[in-house]
């Protein structure tokens, strides 16, 4: 499986997209300073994924929610409660 996660920062409160196939082990590395782009800014809660079998979605909607600030903004309004 792969997945798409969205974290946020407790220090800053800020939103971070990535993807992976191992989500534990990707959270345990952003919490545990092992990703230069988010060490600054842990702890990290997790607070969105979906899963794909196909790497190459998983990608796509990696980059769309990235790239694409409908895509966040659509994200962030169907799951408000839950994302911010």
């Amino acid at each position: 499986m792969y997945y798409v996660y969205v974290l946020k920062s407790l220090k800053d409160e800020k939103l971070y997209v990535g993807s992976t196939n191992d989500l534990r082990r990707r959270f345990s590395e952003h919490n545990g300073g092992m990703v230069k782009s988010t060490k600054p800014r842990r702890p990290f809660e997790l607070r969105y994924y979906e899963s794909y079998t196909s790497e190459r979605d998983a990608r796509g909607r990696e980059f769309s929610l990235k790239k694409d600030g409908k895509a966040l903004g659509q994200l962030k309004r169907r799951i408000s409660r839950s994302i911010l």
